[in-house]
C-alpha cells in the first residue's frame, strides 16, 4: 500500500513539474518553428489584410524559409541558433519548413531556399537568398533590424 501511495505522489509531482515548465518553442534565445497559424498571429495576418504589410511582433525578427533536405539550409541553421542566443533580448528568429507550410512559401514567393526574411519593426521586410555567412547576418541584424548605423 505504501508503494502505491509513493508512486501516486511521484506521478503528481512529475505532472506538476511538467505543467510549470516553459514552452520551449517560444523561449527566448532559440529558433522558433512556425506553422501558418503561428505566423498569422506572431508575424503578419495576410488573410485579414493582404494588401498592407503590418508586422505583429514586439521585436524585429528573422524568418528562415528552409527544408530539412537542403544542404545550404543545414549550414545556416547553427548560425541562426547562435544568433538567437546572442540577440535574444533584441530580436526573434523563426523558421518555416517550406515542405510542411507550402501555403506560406507560396504567399512569399519562395522559389529557392534558404530564403531569409529580415523584418524590422517599421518598414518593409528585406529578403536575402542563399546561405549567408554569419558576418552578413550580423550586419543585417545591426543595420536593418536594430537600426545601428556604421560609424
Amino acid at each position: 500500500m505504501n508503494k502505491l501511495k509513493y508512486l501516486t505522489l511521484l506521478l503528481f509531482v512529475s505532472l506538476a513539474a511538467c505543467a510549470g515548465s516553459p514552452n520551449h518553442s517560444d523561449s527566448e534565445g532559440e529558433v522558433i518553428v512556425l506553422n501558418k497559424a503561428d505566423f498569422l498571429t506572431k508575424v503578419f495576418d495576410y488573410e485579414k489584410n493582404p494588401s498592407k504589410w503590418t508586422y505583429a511582433g514586439s521585436k524585429p525578427c528573422i524568418i528562415d524559409f528552409y527544408a530539412d533536405w537542403c544542404g545550404p539550409c543545414r549550414r545556416v541553421a547553427p548560425v541562426l541558433k547562435e544568433l538567437a542566443k546572442r540577440y535574444k533580448d533584441d530580436i526573434v528568429i523563426y523558421k518555416i519548413n517550406v515542405d510542411k507550410e507550402r501555403e506560406l512559401a507560396g504567399t512569399f514567393g519562395v522559389s529557392s531556399i534558404p530564403m531569409i526574411l529580415f523584418v524590422p519593426m517599421k518598414g518593409e521586410p528585406q529578403v536575402s537568398m542563399g546561405a549567408l555567412p554569419e558576418e552578413s547576418f550580423v550586419k543585417m541584424i545591426e543595420e536593418v533590424l536594430l537600426e545601428k548605423k556604421k560609424q
